[in-house]
């Protein structure tokens, strides 16, 4: 083999892990995070967690990347240690459909369908078909079929390129010798292991040893303790992952490794046990792809079934290793949700930003009406309450914010660019709502503090007014959170109406003033009060604007509103008139 060959084998086993990696980008970006969303939710029973992590695999072609989400769900609090190990033993079986559609280039035949099969046959309609996608469909999802097309075509073709150039190795003499050096389970194991963890894949790992296979001069004696290898040398990923993560995290991926090595140890003793008594006649054949992917899949399934029972003893095992400390026991209160080994696939990422977004949202809104209740019945704790969620808001702005930035760097679909544009521009009016919250609570306490009372006008005139700014946070995070436009359509009309009320409330006040029945002091205190009621009406029409113009695939928001009120919508008009009623003040 000179110079040119071994430059064709690399330049094959390129295109193979790019391929790849295009593929299961690809297939990521289609699931638009709702692979996340089933792993998240759907681990209630061991084996269920199984075959959710075989699936998810299949799918996302990676092993590796898989248990690194089980990794970072672990760290953010979302998964318990022991539901993260049935999806890890699931991700094992899972990459193993690499080989499986890898072995298709051994299939040998002259009949039409099995030509056909030969991925020489069908990988160039797939390329030719993925490019148009690409180049002529106007929307994210066809791009990203056409993307997962084009990956296989890739994977498959640099599989083949590889494959030939390492064929003139079938006569060289000093090759053949190498892999009977192999032969020995333990130097085996090693060499697969190094493999695996320098290119940090068990499926590109176990697709060159397919390639090798073609040659002829591999034979099961010495590809059995290879794959065996390569099954703990995928856990280097995980490993790496869990470097700066929190303890159960760090036991996430023991548990990973442990899962491999244990597997290994029991198959190689069972193996070899039965071949020194029976005597597999195959050991000394030359390994075939297919034979490849059923010694892969069979080293799976059969760990997964003797280890699955005994996964307790597994979690044990990684919590021994990595013992409980003090602070652990504590309550953390970093946002490990944004956990940032979810950026190697941004849908999952986005995934998690919406869901840190949501509960940044909750807190806003229950900052608001602790806020208001207030004024009703002042209490310490309530009012400590509001000042710590003022407080959590403001970290969630700036842990999301950052976040998003990280994944603006990556490539997204339409949807998931849309929700982070969403995001990014609601959140400031989260954090907005939680400071005018803050400032309500402390206007509540000076008015505690003062030991006076409203007026009985004044007292149900801001009873209206209340209850109106309650009605619009609920609205509209309602809508954000489900991401109702017909909801949102309603919060505009009501903050043109809580408007009014402002004006009218302060024009009363004023006149009450003036005969003497209020202070210039209490008008202090209600003054503070309207303005944050009215600024927190004003946040809630830019997030249900923002939520509308989304869907619109634009961002003029005073257009919009503009328009709105121009055009005098009929549903604009109509809400805009039920709410005046609703909302009228006592004469």
């Amino acid at each position: 083999m000179d110079i040119f060959g071994v430059l064709t084998m690399i330049g094959g086993l390129a295109l193979f892990l790019y391929g790849m990696h295009v593929m299961g980008d690809g297939l990521a970006k289609t699931s638009g995070g709702k692979l996340e969303q089933i792993l998240e939710k759907f681990t209630s029973s061991p084996m269920r967690a199984v075959l959710l992590g075989a699936g998810v695999t299949a799918v996302i072609q990676s092993s590796s990347a898989t248990t690194v989400m089980v990794v970072g769900f672990v760290n953010s609090g979302i998964m318990k240690l022991n539901q993260a190990v049935g999806i890890i033993m699931g991700a094992n079986i899972g990459t193993t459909v690499t080989s499986w559609l890898l072995s298709l280039t051994g299939i040998q035949g002259d009949n039409l369908f099995v030509e056909l099969l030969k991925p020489s046959s069908f990988t160039p309609i797939l390329a030719i078909v993925g490019v148009s996608m690409i180049l002529f469909a106007k929307s994210s999802r066809p791009k990203d079929i056409g993307t997962i097309m084009i990956g296989f075509s890739v994977l498959m073709f640099g599989m083949d390129t590889m494959s030939e150039a390492v064929k003139p190795l079938a006569d060289v003499p000093e090759f053949t010798r190498l892999f009977t050096v192999f032969e020995n389970p333990i130097l085996g194991v090693i060499a697969g292991t190094i493999l695996t963890a320098v290119i940090q894949s068990s499926s590109a790992s176990v697709g060159i040893l397919q390639a090798l296979c073609l040659t002829g001069a591999v034979s099961y004696s010495s590809a059995i303790p290879i794959i065996m290898g390569q099954n703990i040398g995928t856990c280097i990923t995980a490993l790496l992952s869990a470097v700066g993560a929190n303890r159960n995290a760090k036991r996430a991926a023991l548990v990973h490794f442990y899962f491999n090595l244990i597997g290994t140890i029991l198959f190689m003793v069972l193996f070899y046990l039965l071949n020194a008594f029976i005597g597999f006649s195959f050991m000394g054949q030359a390994a075939g792809v297919m034979g490849i992917a059923i010694v892969h899949t069979c080293f799976n399934v059969l760990a997964t079934s003797l280890l699955l029972p005994f996964r307790s003893i597994l979690v044990r095992l990684a919590t021994w290793t990595i013992p409980e400390s003090a602070e652990e026991k504590q309550m953390e209160t970093t946002l490990h949700v944004l956990d940032e080994r979810f950026l190697e696939k941004p849908s999952f990422a986005v995934a998690q930003a919406k869901t840190a977004a949501l509960q940044m949202a909750e807190d806003a809104r229950n900052s608001i009406r602790y806020a208001i209740d207030l004024f009703e019945q002042y209490d310490e704790e309530q009012a400590k309450k509001v000042a710590e969620l003022e407080s959590t808001v403001d970290h969630y702005e700036d842990e999301i914010g950052t976040y998003l930035m990280k994944i603006g760097n990556a490539e997204l679909s339409d949807e998931d660019s849309q929700s982070v544009s969403l995001i990014l521009h609601c959140i400031g009016d989260f954090e907005r709502i939680s400071d005018h919250a803050y400032n309500i609570m402390e206007s509540a306490e000076q008015f505690h503090n003062m030991k006076k009372k409203f007026s009985d006008k004044a007292k149900k005139e801001l009873r209206v007014y209340e209850a109106a700014v309650k009605d619009i946070v609920d609205i509209t995070f309602d809508a954000y959170d489900r991401s109702d436009i017909i909801k949102a359509s309603r919060v505009e009309p009501l903050e043109e109406v809580i408007d009014r009320l402002n004006d009218e409330i302060k024009k009363k006040h004023i006149k009450r003033l003036r005969k003497g029945k209020c202070t210039i002091e209490l008008g202090f205190v209600l003054s503070d009060l309207t303005t944050n009621f009215e600024r927190v009406a004003d946040h809630c029409s830019n997030i249900a604007v923002c939520l509308i113009q989304t869907q619109a695939d634009g961002y003029e928001m005073h257009e919009y509103l503009d328009k709105l009120k121009e055009d005098e919508d009929p549903f604009f008009g109509q809400m805009f008139e039920e709410y005046c009623k609703e909302y009228r003040l006592p004469s």
